[in-house]
């Protein structure tokens, strides 16, 4: 990777027009073998029909880090409409957030088309007491890039040229090993609480810090995961302990506050017995 990239800094705003760090081919690690072949299919399929079409989120971080991920999301500007005339063996699922689902047999390759800034009240964004509820604005890249919850999970690995595309400073919070949030950190953690525990979980599993700014807040806003769907959290939960960072993420929840919002026995339990 350069070093000397100047990385891009989040917006709120929706006119703003964010400047990518471009780290080209040769300066990147990934490579087209560790990507699986139902997520190089779909990339293809849509780069081909001419819509934009970028591996994106978690399996672009894990890749730089020399990971071999098991789940490969895509981004694109295609619709979901768009993206299932273009495959026999896709499904439209959610309400909350419209997806593409391509099956191709038993990987499923999620494609979601970006997400846009949107205006509280428009007849496809809800939100109620600070949390999303609904949200199927559409939008550039640019949008779903300052969309997305931590800086490491807003990498773009584009089909076209080969390229990694940052636009909230990614790149450099890798190297950091931080955890770091795009946006003000009370305001993304009201609209999904989940994130904290996401934060946790991901902490744990790449050991990288959570930056100051962001963890701030979580032990005030903790409280906030009574009200999470219960299926919610128990996918979360699952993700937590069935991962292979189990006791790191126990830890990592016991010291934010976050343990006895989810597993109140257990925290009490570690609270040691009362006097």
């Amino acid at each position: 990777m350069n070093p000397t990239a100047s990385a891009a800094q989040p917006t709120d705003s929706a006119d703003a027009r964010l400047v990518p760090r471009i780290i080209p081919r040769a300066e990147h690690g990934i490579s087209r073998k560790n990507i699986s072949n139902g997520a190089l299919r779909v990339l293809y399929r849509l780069h081909e029909a001419g819509y934009k079409a970028f591996l994106v989120g978690g399996a672009v971080r894990d890749l730089l880090l020399g990971g071999h991920p098991k789940d490969f999301d895509i981004a694109t500007d295609a619709t979901p409409e768009q993206t299932r005339a273009l495959f026999r063996n896709c499904r439209l699922i959610g309400r909350r957030f419209r997806l593409a689902h391509v099956v191709f047999g038993h990987e499923i390759v999620e494609v979601a088309t970006f997400r846009g800034i949107g205006e509280v009240g428009d007849s496809d964004r809800h939100v109620v007491d600070g949390r999303i509820v609904r949200d199927n604005v559409y939008g550039t890249i640019e949008e779903d890039a300052i969309r997305r919850d931590f800086s490491v999970n807003a990498l773009y690995y584009d089909i076209a040229d080969f390229s990694v595309r940052d636009y909230v400073g990614g790149i450099a919070d890798l190297q950091q090993r931080t955890m770091r949030l795009i946006g003000d950190a009370e305001q993304r953690y009201r609209e999904d609480p989940v994130r904290m525990l996401r934060a946790a979980r991901l902490a744990a599993k790449l050991d990288f810090a959570i930056a100051p700014e962001a963890e701030a807040p979580i032990k005030v806003l903790a409280p906030l995961l009574a009200d999470v769907a219960p299926a919610r959290l128990f996918d979360e939960s699952l993700k937590l302990f069935l991962s292979g960072h189990g006791l790191e993420s126990l830890r990592r929840l016991h010291n934010l506050g976050l343990l006895g919002q989810i597993f109140p026995a257990t925290a009490a339990a570690l609270a040691g017995p009362r006097s």
